[in-house]
C-alpha cells in the first residue's frame, strides 16, 4: 500500500474540513441510519429498493468520513505568517491571465471547492513559489500554456 498523501492546509482550510467531518458524523450519519431503519420496516429486504438505496448512501457517507479523517490525520498546518509576502503559496488567492487574455481568480488549496486548485496540480505547481508579474509555463495534460500572475493576496 502506498503512503498517504500529505496535504498542506491553512488554518481556515483545516477548519472547513473539520466542519464537514462534524456534519457528516453527526446529523448526516443519524439521517442515514434513520433512512435504513425506515426502509427496513417496509418488508422484504431482497426486493426493497429504498433499503438498498439507503445502504448505498450510508456506504458513500462512511467512505467520505474515512477520506476526511485520513486527510486531517495526514495534513500539515501551514503557518501563513511564515510565508513570504507577494509569493504564491498554499492559501494564496491568485489572479492570472492566460496568453489569450482570459483571466482567472483561484485559490491554492488542497481542500477543493469552487475556484480552488491543488498545489499538486500542473497549474498549482507552476504558480507556487512565484511572484506577481511572473509568467509561468503550465504543462497540463491537454497541452502546455502560459499565464501571467496579475495579483496575489492572502485570506485574512
Amino acid at each position: 500500500m502506498s503512503e498517504p498523501r500529505v496535504d498542506q492546509l491553512t488554518a481556515s482550510q483545516r477548519d472547513a474540513l473539520v466542519a464537514e467531518l462534524t456534519e457528516l458524523e453527526g446529523p448526516k450519519r443519524t439521517a442515514a441510519i434513520l433512512s435504513i431503519k425506515t426502509a427496513r420496516e417496509h418488508g422484504d429486504l431482497s426486493e426493497n429498493f429504498e433499503y438498498h438505496a439507503a445502504k448505498n448512501e450510508q456506504g458513500l457517507l462512511e467512505a467520505r468520513i474515512r477520506t476526511l479523517r485520513s486527510r486531517l490525520d495526514h495534513s500539515v498546518l501551514v503557518d501563513e505568517s511564515e510565508l513570504a509576502p507577494g509569493v504564491v503559496g498554499v492559501g494564496s488567492m491568485v489572479e492570472i491571465e492566460d496568453e489569450d487574455g482570459q483571466g482567472m481568480e483561484l485559490e491554492i488549496s488542497s481542500v477543493g471547492g469552487g475556484g480552488a486548485i491543488s498545489p499538486d496540480s500542473p497549474l498549482g505547481r507552476a504558480l507556487v513559489g512565484r511572484s506577481e508579474g511572473d509568467t509561468v509555463n503550465v504543462d497540463a495534460p491537454r497541452g502546455a500554456w502560459t499565464a501571467r500572475i496579475l495579483s496575489i493576496q492572502r485570506r485574512s
